[in-house]
């Protein structure tokens, strides 16, 4: 155990003898591991090991949060008593005794990061840049980063929860550059899970996916300029997903919903997209990037249908903005580290299969863009306003898909995109990110199929056709 229960159960009462009415507990140890490579040398090499206690206390919404790395428990019941020092009341909250310690037991890793050599992860660094920088001669430069964390929490509070996890995470990302005649672009792939080093031997071609990094390089170095215009935009799956993800997931988040600074506040039951929409938030999903036993806040995972044949069914709450909504939490608490206090996120969120298939969609656009892998963005959370790069682009016409184009990006607003889904494959897949908010940055699955938008703004530099 991280800490002993008796340490656990006074930094409660300290906690909850001055008038809060709940108070939490969240231990964290961690061993991380950042590979860097570049032009097949491993430029950086950075191991890291933490541990840290995070205490929270509130009083109805209200809540203050603070943390130590400091191992003796002197320590952590100093920080609970200066907490405490937050609230005065009368009435004080009486705790519920801890439960049997809980264990969660799925998403386990079979080969544990922290017993593989730190040669053999290298050695998997040199076989996808050799395949990447060996896949064509435009193929200027390769890097190649690699990561693994394995994290162990312990949380408490209160009301007598008491719950411990291990999580696993880990990643390659490898970017090639492609150049010729003083032109440059880049590709990017960057697969990561909640398994162990088992990922890279049995999941992926790590030699296929390096490659793929190259081909969007090389295509796109020798694109045209993408028009500019709105017109149809058929977005495939994977890192599509990122649109829904960060146009419309942020907003569904009682972060925002809690302070009415979303524009889906007081949409419960509501039309909120076209009826062959379905968007959900499971963090239950085995060993996947976002996927956990509990969340931050030591309740358990849920699949959270958010968004059921276009009607808006559910937001993604954490406990205490529970008391600021009539919703219940939906086990959606996550924080980075000790250090940030949880709140809600999202964990894999994806829209869910459709009818149609690739090809029909692809058919059945007469002029368009096929936006094949998307690129990072920027998001307006409480309008939903969205700008986003497309890494990797094709024009379509007449059914077909076309010449590749390069510096196109989508211009629009979740809510009103939603509403514009006209047609949705059935070839549902999801891709990695890191997701960024006021508790931190977290792991995050994005997905959809491919699907289109009946019409969007579409930038690029070549003017409108």
């Amino acid at each position: 155990m991280l800490l002993p229960k008796e340490t656990i159960e006074k930094i409660l009462d300290l906690s909850l003898a001055t008038g809060a009415d709940f108070a939490e507990v969240f231990v964290e140890e961690k061993q991380a591991n950042n590979f860097q490579m570049v032009s097949g040398r491993i430029e950086k090499a950075v191991s890291s090991r933490i541990f840290g206690v995070g205490i929270r206390l509130a009083e109805g919404p209200r809540s203050v949060y603070g943390y130590t790395n400091h191992v003796n428990p002197e320590a952590m019941y100093e920080l609970a008593v200066d907490l405490s020092k937050s609230f005065s009341g009368d009435k004080l909250t009486t705790r519920t005794g801890l439960m049997k310690l809980e264990t969660g037991t799925r998403h386990r890793a079979k080969m544990d990061p922290r017993r593989i050599a730190q040669l053999e992860k290298v050695a998997l660094m040199k076989k996808a840049y050799q395949a990447a920088k060996e896949y064509d001669e435009v193929i200027s430069q390769v890097a190649v980063s690699l990561s693994d964390g394995v994290q162990e929490v312990l949380i408490a509070n209160s009301e007598g929860r008491f719950v411990t996890e291990t999580r696993t995470r880990i990643r390659m990302y490898v970017n090639s550059i492609a150049a010729k005649d003083g032109m440059m672009q880049t590709g990017g792939v960057g697969p990561g899970t909640g398994k162990g080093y088992e990922y890279f031997y049995t999941d992926i071609d790590l030699e296929a996916m390096a490659k793929d990094a190259s081909r969007i390089a090389k295509t796109m170095l020798f694109a045209e300029e993408c028009p500019s215009g709105v017109m149809p935009v058929v977005i495939d799956n994977q890192f599509g997903g990122v649109i829904f993800h960060e146009a419309c997931g942020h907003s569904l988040e009682a972060t925002s919903v809690a302070r009415n600074a979303s524009v889906f506040c007081d949409k419960l039951n509501t039309v909120v997209a076209t009826p062959i929409v379905t968007a959900i938030d499971d963090g239950t999903i085995e060993n996947a990037w976002g996927s956990a036993n509990y969340d931050d806040e030591g309740y358990p995972q849920q699949k959270r249908v958010l968004i059921d044949r276009g009607v808006l069914k559910s937001y993604m709450v954490d406990k205490l903005n529970s008391r600021r909504m009539d919703h219940l939490p939906t086990g959606s608490s996550r924080r980075e580290s000790y250090k940030y206090a949880p709140t809600s996120r999202m964990s894999n969120t994806y829209i869910d299969n459709g009818e149609s298939t690739f090809e029909e969609i692809v058919a059945n656009t007469k002029y368009g863009l096929y936006a094949a892998k998307m690129g990072g963005g920027s998001v307006n959370p409480g309008s939903g306003d969205f700008n986003f790069s497309v890494s990797e682009g094709y024009m379509i016409r007449d059914g077909k898909i076309a010449e590749p184009v390069r510096g196109a990006s989508l211009v629009g607003n979740g809510a009103d995109i939603l509403m514009k889904i006209d047609m949705v494959a059935n070839n549902l897949d999801r891709a990695r990110g890191m997701c960024g908010s006021i508790s931190g940055m977290i792991t995050a699955d994005v997905g959809q199929p491919a699907l289109r938008v009946s019409s969007i703004t579409v930038g690029g530099k070549k003017g409108e056709q």
